[in-house]
C-alpha cells in the first residue's frame, strides 16, 4: 500500500514479483490510495488498511500480517505464525533484543515470563521495561505485526486511530491477548521444541540453534539507508547476500557481466579496474579503484578516478581523475573529469543535502551530460 511516488516500486513489483497464480488463490495486488472512504489520503498504517479492509472480506483469511516498507531483515514468517497460534494470540508483535542504551529510541514491549505483553512505552528516556531475567536488555518494536483476521476488522472499523504502534497496539494490550515474539539471533524451526510441564500439557518453549541472519535495519532516512547498503560490503558482511537458505528474489536487469579495465595508455600511464570489498551489478565497466560500496546497473567509473564508501544508482558515470567518498548519487548523472565529493563539506553543503553524518547527496540528473 504506497502512498507517495509509487510508479517505480509498482514498476519493479511488477516486473520481478509476477510470478502469483490467480487459480491457485495467490495474487500481488498494489493499492495506492483511492479516497474509497472519504477524502483523505494514507494518514497512518492503521489507515491504510482501514481504507482497503474489502480486499481482506473478499477472501477473510484467518490471519493477516503486517509488515513496514522501509525495514531490511530476514524471518522466516512460518515460525512467527507458529509462535502466534501456539500462544492463542489476538495479535503477536515481533520485537528485537537490543541494549538498554538503546531504548530512548525505540519503542519498548514491557512483557512477563510468558512474554505477554502489558504496557509499551514510546522511546523512554529512563527506567525502561527490560527484558524479564536480562536487565540489561530491552524489546524494541520492529514494526511487525500478525492478527487474528476478526480482530483486525473489528478494531479498525470501531476506531478512527491512525498508526498500529502509536495507537492501536497500546489500546489493544488491556484487552486483548497481545503477544511479544522475540526475533533473536539464532532462531530456526529447530528452535521450537515441545516440553511437557508437571501438569502434563505440552508448551512451546524457544531454544537457540543456527539461522542466517538476525539483521534488521529501518532504512527510513538517508543514513540509515547508507547503513544499511555499507552493511553489505566487506569480508564478513552484517547482512550476507551469498547465503544459499535465504535467495534473493528480485528484478535482474539483462545486462552484460561487470568488466573491470587494466590498460595502458601513453599519456597518463596504467589504467587499473579494480573493486575492493564492493558489491558492482551487472553492466558496470570500472577503469579506476572502488573501495567499500555498492554500484548499481551499467555504472562507469572512468580512469584513475576513485568511489569509496559510496551508492552509486544506475546508469551513473564518474569522470576521470574523479574522487566520491561517502555519498548517495542517484541515477541519471554525469560527473565531468576531477569533480570532488565528500572531501570539503563546506562546499558539498552549498550545492547538495548533506545528512547528519555527513554524507553526501547527489539528486537524480544534477550533472547533465552524454555517456559515451
Amino acid at each position: 500500500m504506497p502512498q507517495y511516488k509509487s510508479q517505480s516500486l509498482t514498476d519493479h513489483l511488477e516486473a520481478g514479483w509476477n510470478i502469483f497464480s490467480q487459480k491457485l488463490g495467490h495474487f500481488l495486488k498494489i493499492v495506492p490510495p483511492q479516497q474509497r472512504t472519504g477524502n483523505d489520503w494514507y494518514r497512518g498504517t492503521a489507515d491504510s488498511i482501514r481504507q482497503n479492509l474489502y480486499l481482506i472480506e473478499r477472501t477473510m483469511p484467518r490471519h493477516v500480517l503486517i509488515l513496514s516498507g522501509d525495514h531490511i531483515y530476514k524471518m522466516d514468517y512460518s515460525l512467527f505464525l507458529t509462535y502466534h497460534l501456539e500462544k492463542e494470540a489476538d495479535v503477536t508483535i515481533s520485537l528485537l533484543e537490543v541494549g538498554k542504551e538503546m531504548a530512548p529510541q525505540v519503542g519498548v514491549a514491557e512483557v512477563d515470563t510468558d512474554f505477554r505483553i502489558h504496557g509499551f512505552q514510546e522511546k523512554p528516556k529512563e527506567d525502561p521495561k527490560t527484558i524479564p531475567g536480562d536487565p540489561d536488555r530491552v524489546l524494541a518494536s520492529m514494526g511487525i505485526y500478525l492478527f487474528r483476521t476478526e480482530m483486525l476488522i473489528d478494531v479498525l472499523q470501531s476506531s478512527v486511530e491512525e498508526d498500529f504502534g502509536h495507537h492501536i497496539i497500546p489500546h489493544l494490550i488491556a484487552q486483548s491477548r497481545v503477544y511479544a515474539y522475540p526475533y533473536r539471533q539464532h532462531n530456526s524451526i529447530e528452535d521450537y521444541i515441545y516440553v511437557t510441564t508437571d501438569d502434563g500439557e505440552r508448551q512451546l518453549r524457544l531454544e537457540p540453534c543456527t539461522r542466517d541472519s538476525a539483521y534488521w535495519r529501518d532504512v527510513g532516512n538517508l543514513d540509515s539507508y547508507w547503513n544499511a547498503n555499507m552493511d553489505l560490503t566487506g569480508v564478513d558482511p552484517y547482512f550476507n547476500l551469498y547465503g544459499h537458505k535465504w535467495p534473493m528474489n528480485t528484478f535482474q536487469v539483462a545486462a552484460p557481466p561487470a568488466k573491470f579495465i587494466f590498460a595502458n595508455e601513453r599519456r597518463e600511464g596504467f589504467r587499473v579496474g579494480k573493486a575492493l570489498d564492493s558489491l558492482v551489478a551487472p553492466g558496470c565497466i570500472i577503469s579506476g579503484i572502488v573501495r567499500n560500496s555498492v554500484l548499481a546497473y551499467n555504472v562507469v567509473v572512468r580512469s584513475w578516478a576513485t568511489v569509496e564508501e559510496s551508492v552509486i544508482m544506475d546508469g551513473v558515470v564518474v569522470g576521470r581523475h574523479s574522487k566520491i567518498k561517502k555519498a548517495i548519487i542517484d541515477k541519471e548523472n554525469v560527473l565531468p573529469p576531477y569533480t570532488e565529493i565528500g572531501y570539503e563539506p563546506k562546499l558539498d553543503r552549498k550545492h547538495f543535502s548533506v545528512t547528519p553524518r555527513g554524507i553526501v547527496v547527489v539528486p537524480k540528473g544534477y550533472f547533465k551530460g552524454e555517456q559515451s
